[in-house]
C-alpha cells in the first residue's frame, strides 16, 4: 500500500467518515481539528439514499434510528401563531416507503467519532497553516505543534476550508453566494410543539422559526433573511449578533422575541450566508477535498451529510481499489460522485417555500400546501423526508 499516512483536517462528518474508511482498508489516518473538543452542535441532517447503506456497513444504522429526531411535519403560522398551512412529513415518509432517517447532527458526530476511535489518530486544538507538496509527500505547518510529512491531505472542514486555501486559492474563487443569510442556536423547547418545525415569515424575505425534534428536550431557533452580501467576519460572533439582531429585533409578531433571546444567549450561535462551493477540480497534486469543504449545497439543499458520508465513503474507495495512487483514485473519486453533487446544488424550490420574494408567493405557497398537504419533491432543510431515492450516477462498491 502506498501513500499510508494521509492527514484529515476537519473533525465534522465528512472527516470521520473518511477517517473510519481510511483506517478500515488499512491507511494510517491523523484528523486535526481546529476546536479543542469535538464539535457537537448544530442542526438536524438528513441520512439518505446510498449513505444508509454506508452508515449501515459501517454499523451504525441501528443507533442512528434509535437516536432520530422524530420530527411530524412543518407548520406555517402568522403573526398570533394561527396555523396558515402544513406538511405532515410522517405520513409522505410512509406513504413513500422511504428509509431515510433525520439526526442531530451532534449526536451522528459523537458517533462517528466513537467508531473511528481507536484506529484513527485525532490532534485537537490545531490547525493547518501552511502546506509544500514535492515528489515525495507533503510538509504540513501546523498553528501549534511542529511541521511534519505526510503522505497526502484531504481538507474536510466545511465551507470555509482553510486547506482549500491553501492549496487551490481564494475563497471568493470558489464560494457563491445564495442571496441569503442563516443563523440557528439553541432555544426553550416550551417555544415549538413537539415533533414540528414551526415557522413564521414577518414579510417577504425573512423567516424564523423553531425545530422541536423528538429525544431532545433542547428545541432550536432559525432566522433566514434575503439581502445583498454583507461585509462581515464569519469568524467574530458579535459581528453576526450585531447583524441578526439588526434584522429580528423590530419583529414581536409570534415567538419571534423571545427565539431571538434564546438564539443570542448561546454560546455557539450559528451564523453564516447561505452558500455553495462549485470547483472544476477536488484536488491538485496530493492535496484533496471531501463534503463541504468542496461541494458545499448549502444549509437549504438538505444535502449535506449525504454528499459528506457518500463522498467520504467513495474517497476513501478510490485510494484503496488503486493501493493508495492519488493520480488514479482522485479523478474516480469524482468521477463518481459529480453527479450526485450537480443534482443537490438545485436548491431554488427550498428557499422559494421556506423565505418567498413576495406576499403572493407567502399566499400560493399556503393555499397550494392547504390544498395537497405536501409537495412531493420538496426536500426540507431542517426534516429528514423525501419522496424519491436519489440517485448517485455511480453504484457504491
Amino acid at each position: 500500500m502506498k501513500n499510508e499516512r494521509i492527514l484529515i483536517a476537519g473533525a465534522g462528518i465528512a472527516g470521520l467518515t473518511l477517517a473510519y474508511w481510511l483506517a478500515r482498508h488499512g491507511f494510517r489516518p491523523t484528523v486535526v481539528e481546529r476546536a479543542t473538543r469535538l464539535r457537537t452542535g448544530g442542526q438536524g441532517v438528513d441520512i439518505r439514499a446510498e449513505a444508509i447503506e454506508i452508515v449501515e456497513r459501517m454499523g451504525l444504522l441501528d443507533e442512528i434510528r434509535a437516536a432520530a429526531t422524530d420530527v411530524t411535519g412543518m407548520r406555517f403560522v402568522d403573526a398570533a401563531g394561527g396555523e396558515l398551512a402544513r406538511i405532515d412529513m410522517r405520513a409522505t415518509r410512509d406513504r413513500s416507503g422511504s428509509a431515510e432517517v433525520e439526526i442531530m447532527r451532534g449526536d451522528l458526530v459523537r458517533m462517528l467519532h466513537d467508531a473511528a476511535s481507536g484506529t484513527v489518530e485525532f490532534r485537537f486544538g490545531d490547525s493547518i497553516t501552511a502546506l509544500a507538496q514535492d515528489a515525495d509527500g507533503v510538509t504540513v505547518t501546523f498553528e501549534h505543534g511542529e511541521p511534519q510529512r505526510f503522505d497526502l491531505v484531504v481538507g474536510a472542514e466545511g465551507l470555509h476550508s482553510a486547506v482549500r486555501r491553501l492549496a487551490f486559492g481564494p475563497e471568493s474563487e470558489f464560494v457563491q453566494y445564495r442571496g441569503h443569510y442563516f443563523a440557528f442556536g439553541n432555544a426553550d423547547a416550551a417555544l415549538g410543539p413537539d415533533r414540528w418545525v414551526t415557522m413564521h415569515n414577518p414579510e417577504p424575505g425573512r423567516m424564523v422559526g423553531v425545530y422541536r425534534s423528538g429525544n431532545h428536550p433542547q428545541a432550536k431557533a432559525y432566522f433566514m433573511f434575503r439581502s445583498p452580501e454583507l461585509d462581515y467576519d464569519y469568524r467574530d460572533p458579535e459581528s453576526a449578533r450585531r447583524l441578526l439582531r439588526a434584522h429580528f429585533a423590530a419583529e414581536n409578531g409570534w415567538q419571534a422575541t423571545q427565539l431571538l433571546a434564546d438564539a443570542m444567549a448561546d454560546p455557539e450561535l450559528y451564523f453564516d450566508a447561505l452558500a455553495q462551493v462549485r470547483m472544476d477540480t477536488w484536488s491538485t497534486g496530493r492535496v484533496a477535498l471531501v463534503g463541504d469543504a468542496a461541494y458545499c449545497a448549502s444549509p437549504v439543499s438538505g444535502a449535506g451529510a449525504e454528499l459528506a458520508i457518500v463522498g467520504a465513503y467513495r474517497l476513501a474507495t478510490e485510494l484503496a481499489s488503486a493501493a493508495g495512487d492519488f493520480r488514479t483514485a482522485f479523478p474516480r473519486y469524482r468521477q463518481a460522485h459529480h453527479p450526485l453533487v450537480v443534482r443537490k446544488h438545485k436548491v431554488g424550490a427550498n428557499l422559494r417555500l421556506m423565505v418567498p420574494v413576495s406576499r403572493w408567493g407567502m399566499w400560493a405557497r399556503n393555499v397550494v400546501l392547504r390544498v395537497t398537504g405536501f409537495l412531493l419533491h420538496f426536500q426540507p432543510p431542517f426534516v429528514g423526508i423525501v419522496t424519491e431515492e436519489a440517485e448517485s450516477g455511480a453504484k457504491l462498491r
